[in-house]
């Protein structure tokens, strides 16, 4: 099943824009080893570093992925299972010093990552082609659970980008 970029939300269309692969399983696993490549590269004198005031940490920045990953898994489940209840959105900005980035090295971040990823993938794996064409509300937009998928693995880019560019670029 080819994803429509016309039936995606306006403000998820960059995301799934940086994904090349047209099989959501491959992108998922594509971009998940890319991400795992970058934590594993990130010097242990980076991960409180900030590229100005007021933006998140490198560990912030991990754990906003994962959050945002598993409210996304969350939402392609209720779908799957062709739950019709509108769902909320969430604030990142909230989420993000609340998810005890601090308390968790580096090393820990990409071991849960791994987790997750494997989870996420075993989820989308489990979806007959009704279920990925199945569509709910979350946030007052309506998705379909293939263009979650691969919102998922375009929203890791995104950031994967912003790291390298960023966060990790040398500044000298």
């Amino acid at each position: 099943m080819l994803l429509n970029l016309e039936t995606i939300p306006h403000f998820y269309k960059n995301y799934v824009k940086q994904i090349e692969e047209e099989d959501i399983l491959q992108a998922m696993r594509i971009s998940g080893h890319r991400m795992l490549e970058l934590v594993h590269s990130i010097p242990e004198a980076k991960k409180d570093f900030v590229y100005e005031p007021g933006k998140w940490t490198v560990r912030e920045l991990l754990c906003h992925i994962m959050d945002a990953e598993r409210i996304f898994c969350y939402r392609a489940l209720r779908f799957a299972r062709n739950d019709k209840t509108p769902l909320s959105g969430f604030e990142e900005n909230d989420y993000a010093p609340e998810a005890n980035a601090s308390g968790r090295s580096l090393q820990k971040i990409a071991a849960e990552m791994t987790h997750l990823r494997s989870s996420t993938i075993d989820l989308f794996e489990s979806f007959t082609p009704d279920m990925l064409a199945r569509k709910g509300t979350a946030n007052g937009k309506e998705l379909s659970v293939m263009a979650i998928g691969f919102i998922i693995a375009g929203h890791e880019t995104h950031h994967r980008k912003i790291l390298v560019e960023r966060y990790l670029a040398d500044k000298a």
